[in-house]
């Protein structure tokens, strides 16, 4: 009898230290659309919050980047990883529920901090297509890139999410040798993060779009730019270029979500000229995060940064013209907040 409690005990404390506390303080957003994203994301650490990812009830969730950790040009090792990463039962779950879009960072692409010089980039370009279930007949799969645009019509309002490639084209960057970050900003006018073609298309669909809100996915952060990583920053003439063009075209409730850092913020331009200021909204990272982190400027920030495990929600009221931001930690731990009016 002593043998047989003595296991039932062990039995209960194995299950209760493995299982995960059911979210309690997140409740589902109330809006007319709901966006969860987030990155960095590696198949060999547990990713703690895909069921707080449900617990939102997100109309879609996207990968902003760095979805899987593979640096290789051996397609061999990057589908095995990608099908880890399809294996973990709590993203199969997300996946069986939710429609999954998104775009890759360094670590997926296969070269860190690469861009155009990656030699294997079309063939990983088609890895990724698989991974994220794009139809083999799908005109995403011929062009040079990755970049895709998905509109969401509502009863009462539209979203236009714009996934851009900040990998495929993106030219050299300058490494600082003068302090000790690691890039400092290329000469004015010097390189391309989207190149000529996605430029191009870029603006056709912001100038085309009719949606209330437009979301531009950008795996780097667009507004950061004194941390000396990877940023749009590194190409001043390209963020001054990106600033026209969304003014130019006359696009509705434009806001960045951006990734790859880490850590987690909000970023706010007041003078670009629009009716409303711009918004980064970085969400970074699922399995890792940047806990050492002691301070760094930025310009725009708006609150705290948060240097745990999180993920991004958004929730869209189009009667209000409303953008509500959540950044969520494990166990739906609300992080921080927030509203913009457009």
């Amino acid at each position: 009898m002593k043998k047989v409690y003595l296991v039932l005990v062990l039995y209960l404390l194995l299950f209760s230290c493995t299982s995960r506390k059911t979210s309690t303080t997140l409740k589902p957003t109330k809006a007319d659309f709901t966006i969860a994203f987030g990155s960095c994301n590696k198949t060999n650490l547990a990713n703690e919050v895909w069921d707080d990812v449900l617990a939102a009830h997100p109309d879609v969730w996207i990968w902003g980047g760095d979805n899987i950790y593979a640096d290789t040009d051996n397609m061999g090792t990057l589908r095995y990883m990608y099908a880890q990463q399809d294996s973990v039962p709590g993203y199969a779950k997300v996946k069986s529920q939710i429609p999954v879009i998104g775009t890759w960072d360094d670590h997926d692409y296969g070269l860190n901090d690469g861009g155009v010089e990656f030699s294997a980039k079309k063939e990983s370009q088609q890895e990724f297509m698989d991974f994220m279930d794009v139809p083999q007949n799908s005109p995403r799969r011929q062009q040079e890139g990755v970049y895709t645009s998905h509109d969401y019509d509502m009863v009462n309002g539209k979203v236009r999410i714009i996934v851009l490639d900040t990998r495929y084209f993106r030219t050299s960057l300058t490494p600082d040798t003068d302090t000790k970050k690691r890039n400092k900003p290329n000469r004015y006018g010097e390189g391309t993060i989207l190149g000529e073609k996605q430029w191009k298309w870029l603006k056709n669909e912001l100038k085309a779009s009719d949606a209330d809100f437009n979301v531009l996915v950008t795996s780097i952060q667009f507004l950061s730019n004194e941390h000396g990583f990877e940023c749009w920053g590194n190409f001043p003439h390209e963020v001054d270029k990106m600033k026209k063009t969304i003014k130019e075209s006359g696009a509705k409730g434009v806001l960045f979500l951006s990734g790859d850092r880490h850590i987690s913020e909000f970023s706010r331009d007041k003078t670009v000229g629009l009716s409303y200021p711009l918004i980064d909204f970085t969400s970074s990272g699922l399995t890792h995060a940047y806990r050492g982190f002691s301070g760094e400027p930025n310009p725009f920030r708006v609150g705290e940064v948060i240097a745990t495990e999180s993920f991004g929600v958004v929730g869209f009221n189009f009667a209000d013209k409303v953008a509500h931001m959540k950044i969520i930690g494990v166990n739906g731990d609300i992080l921080g907040e927030l509203q913009q009016s457009y």
